[in-house]
């Protein structure tokens, strides 16, 4: 068995010895979900189609019992979901290639609400890893890194959370979030090892980022992103875990997710 799997294992193992002492109640933990449901109100890209729900039978059929079953549909980039490496970067990992320790593990919260509340477009720096880092007295390394901009609290409201509520290819330029600085970005790959990154936003890029920098950088060393998180007010900066498990789509450039917190 590789390093790999083991680490795998041990966590595993680990999640599985604190359900067993949250029965006993001799050491509860506080899950938290920080998926988005998928409904008409979900927020996509401008350009992309969105969420749609198709009934195909709701009722009592004729043998007598209750039955409901839907289609439905969705573009991979929406709501809570999974950006894959090879959605910016070519060779790299899709979605059912992602290594399942990449998408658990201990996390620390990076929490720059402050600053994008009078700045849409601010984009996480460098020194904001370093004040995390000096108050807590290690590195990120190993971790999966949340980005909390504060931006949640807009959600589902398009205009507010993405500025602009227009749709289609025009629209973009009129987009204004908060994201990642790509010299941030270059300094986490550089100095940094970490599993994943996620935030509450619709793009790991700032929304008036044409270039994607962020999501190149990261991509090209195979770093998955979580985007559209929610609940990220309800974290602790540090001393939980995050699953984070996408839909399985052979091939896919990202993919719908559902991600929780465990909190001690």
């Amino acid at each position: 068995m590789d390093l790999k799997n083991v680490s795998l294992l041990l966590l595993v193992l680990f999640l599985l010895s604190c359900q067993e002492k949250s029965n006993n109640n001799s050491s509860p933990q506080t899950i938290v979900d920080l998926t988005y449901a998928f409904d008409s109100e979900t927020i996509f890209w401008p350009t992309a189609d969105g969420f749609k729900l198709d009934t195909v039978f709701v009722g009592e059929n004729p043998k007598g019992f209750h039955y409901e079953a839907n289609n439905f549909s969705t573009a991979e980039h929406g709501g809570t979901h999974l950006d894959a490496p090879v959605h910016f970067f070519a060779g790299r990992n899709t979605v059912d290639a992602v290594p399942l320790d990449r998408l658990m593990g201990q996390a620390a919260l990076i929490d720059v609400s402050g600053k994008c509340a009078n700045d849409p477009d601010y984009r996480v720096t460098k020194g904001d890893f370093i004040a995390w880092e000096k108050a807590h007295g290690y590195p990120v390394d190993d971790m999966i890194v949340l980005l909390r901009t504060g931006f949640g609290k807009y959600w589902p409201d398009r205009k507010k959370y993405m500025g602009t509520d227009e749709r289609g290819e025009a629209a973009v330029a009129k987009l204004h979030f908060p994201g990642l600085h790509p010299e941030a970005a270059k300094w986490l790959v550089e100095n940094r090892s970490i599993k994943a990154i996620g935030l509450d936003t619709p793009s790991i890029d700032a929304g008036q980022s044409q270039k994607f920098g962020s999501h190149v950088t990261l991509f090209e060393h195979n770093i998955p992103a979580f985007e559209n998180l929610a609940n990220l007010d309800k974290l602790p900066d540090s001393g939980f875990q995050v699953i984070a498990l996408p839909m399985k789509i052979k091939g896919g450039s990202g993919a719908p997710l559902r991600v929780i917190a465990l909190l001690k």
